[in-house]
């Protein structure tokens, strides 16, 4: 049977009702989300700069990105800093979480605010420790390093191509497992116990309970601290901009400080858009291949 005129006249109302409650929301997303996206991609095919009209060129920026010696190192110091930091930041997190969900109430929840404070932090201040910390002069690694033996003299940490990027990536990981942790404690502690209780009983030791029966449950977890934690490795700026400016050499140079350098240093504003077209891209197709493995991974 078709629906009665009130019925129909009820739906439409409700649903018009359901719009304007999301209006206020939709029209942010547009303007601040949406619009800036096209206008991105837009102006990408410009020679867009300040003080003149803009040139279109078609594909020049992206042609010129890929013969940008600055912007491949960039694209390659990118590249580490995500296959370094989030496979790290979700193991260590997982296996902190693990050793920390049985835990009575406040022992737990202390701990999770340990781990969880640097998120809280702000940035600034978290860098101002580690640029005291990483001072080649009297920063506390090269005392302990000095004291035991394991250097003869002070290192510039941060002026040094050897080290620098991975001074970057380690402060990223100190700044990054605290909300991991926290997301991992809480799907450990909705895991199945009947399941977990009844493989015990089938002889299944740790390790086997773990992959066959907690792996899975949290395997949600797991997608969502993949996605977020790859985003905010190719998203690493701040650290960058307040600790190195992208040196010494481009040694510490990130596509998003690339990106800041060219469009608000330089003002090139059409090249700059037309790189961050391209970490979009990277982005994406970095979630694409997460979520069709976490799903290969489930389906058994």
């Amino acid at each position: 049977m078709g629906k009665t005129p009130m019925s129909r006249a009820l739906v439409r109302r409700e649903t018009i009702s359901g719009y304007l409650f999301l209006l206020p929301s939709l029209i942010f997303f547009v303007g601040f989300v949406v619009y800036p996206m096209v206008m991105c991609i837009y102006t990408s095919f410009f020679d867009a700069t300040m003080n003149r009209e803009d040139i279109f060129i078609g594909l020049a920026n992206y042609k010129e990105l890929f013969q940008d010696p600055i912007f491949l190192r960039a694209l390659k110091n990118t590249a580490i800093i995500v296959l370094v930091s989030v496979p790290v930041t979700c193991a260590f997190s997982l296996w902190v979480s693990s050793a920390i969900y049985k835990m009575r109430g406040p022992i737990r929840s202390a701990f999770r605010c340990i781990f969880y404070l640097p998120v809280v932090t702000g940035s600034v201040a978290v860098t101002v420790v580690w640029k005291w910390m990483y001072n080649n002069y009297y920063g506390i690694f090269n005392y302990l390093g000095k004291a035991a033996g394991l250097l003869d003299k002070n290192i510039n940490w941060l002026g040094d191509e050897r080290f620098a990027l991975g001074c970057i990536i380690l402060i990223l990981l100190t700044t990054s497992v605290g909300q991991p942790i926290v997301l991992y404690v809480s799907a450990l502690g909705n895991v199945d116990q009947s399941l977990v209780e009844a493989s015990q009983v089938d002889g299944a030791n740790n390790m086997q309970v773990f992959w066959r029966i907690k792996w899975p449950q949290i395997m949600p977890t797991t997608l969502y601290v993949l996605v977020i934690t790859t985003i905010n490795s190719f998203q690493c700026f701040a650290l960058i901009q307040l600790l190195t400016s992208g040196g010494p050499n481009h040694s510490t140079d990130t596509i998003m400080y690339y990106i800041y350098y060219e469009a608000f240093k330089l003002y090139r504003y059409g090249y700059g858009n037309a790189m961050g077209v391209i970490l979009a891209i990277i982005i994406a197709v970095f979630s694409a291949i997460q979520f069709k493995l976490a799903k290969a991974d489930t389906s058994y």
